[in-house]
């Protein structure tokens, strides 16, 4: 698994562990490192694996400076034999902060939409998973249609819009008591739930009579503000980390492009002028980049920054949409389209 994480973030090369000798448990802490210099290893992952207090299980995690054979970093967790997996997220973690210098990403999680079922019966149900996949878990039945899930800040709860016999809804998740809370239901249709940067305001879309436009609201039930007025459809808001400003879809000028707007509604602006069309666009954790898709017959992820400059392609396939980023700002998930799936957002690294 951590060498899966490492190889997987595109930093590292990392090789092993089945082509490597393995330590006795005295050498995990003192390492041969003339062993692993004639391997040309810069770098060494070393750990443990033993019983812990009670039933719990102690996992060690070493990181060594080959060229300079001193200790980098260690660690150590006691986890229930169950959470084993959380335990090599941990280790990746540790490793890749240090060598980085970056905020880690492994030990969280992802909540996306689950669909199954035939294509004339499809259940989409609300479910979250690990990073790397693992320990799947639906959260709810299918009775009523899950879409776009997003994460609280505090990632204690999860933001979801529902259909239940063609009425919206906005719900709120609590993943620690396993309930959820119904925060707005509206006759018109509703679009893109979204959590403000510190947890207080929740923005979404809302169509009356054809035209859509953006709106906020408070996170504990209230009246909703509306942010723009303009006819034809915008969507899909996404705060700055700052919560100063908005960065949003909208098809005033003819076509989707993206727009930023101040987090009160003024100053709405255009920023893609690169052709075709942008839409779904997300607003980096870091504040320094916004993820975006790009529709020039295929579907594509870029990034741009904030002004709508140094505009690069992350992607090149038939139809790669809907980014979200990674706690760190810096790795993207996306969703592909092979058959069909739902769409997915990453939470925050996990207490």
């Amino acid at each position: 698994m951590i060498t899966a994480n490492l190889k997987n973030n595109g930093l590292f090369k990392p090789v092993g562990p089945d082509s490597l000798p393995r330590p006795a448990f005295e050498e995990v802490r003192t390492p041969s490192f003339d062993t692993w210099s004639g391997r040309s290893a810069e770098m060494l992952v070393q750990g443990f694996v033993r019983p812990g207090d009670g039933d719990q299980l102690l996992v060690g995690c070493y990181l060594y400076d080959v060229a300079l054979k001193q200790q980098l970093a260690s660690a150590a967790w006691q986890v229930a034999p169950g959470d084993w997996r959380r335990a090599a997220h941990k280790c990746s973690d540790m490793v890749y902060a240090r060598l980085s210098g970056e905020n880690p990403f492994f030990d969280s999680r992802i909540a996306y939409i689950a669909e199954t079922g035939p294509k004339d019966r499809r259940m989409k149900r609300l479910a979250i998973m690990d990073s790397d996949g693992a320990n799947h878990r639906y959260l709810t039945t299918g009775q009523a249609t899950a879409l776009t899930p997003r994460y609280s800040p505090d990632y204690k709860s999860i933001l979801y819009l529902s259909y239940f016999n063609g009425q919206p809804r906005i719900y709120i998740y609590d993943l620690e008591r396993n309930t959820q809370r119904l925060l707005l239901q509206s006759p018109n249709p509703l679009f893109a739930p979204r959590w403000s940067p510190d947890g207080k305001w929740v923005l979404y879309s809302m169509a009356i009579a054809g035209n859509t436009d953006i709106y906020k609201m408070p996170a504990a039930g209230g009246a909703s503000v509306r942010l723009t007025d303009t006819p034809g459809i915008d969507i899909g808001g996404s705060f700055s980390p700052d919560g100063s400003r908005i960065v949003f879809e909208s098809d005033r000028s003819g076509s989707q492009q993206v727009y930023v707007m101040n987090a009160d509604g003024s100053g709405q602006k255009r920023i893609s002028f690169f052709g075709g069309r942008a839409a779904t666009p997300e607003w980096s954790p870091r504040g320094d980049q916004i993820a975006f898709t790009h529709i020039t017959g295929n579907f594509r992820i870029g990034v741009m920054d904030p002004a709508g400059q140094e505009m690069r392609y992350l992607t090149d396939s038939w139809q790669d949409e809907a980014p979200t980023w990674a706690p760190n700002g810096r790795i993207i998930q996306f969703f592909r389209t092979a058959r069909g799936s739902g769409k997915p957002a990453w939470g925050p690294l996990r207490p």
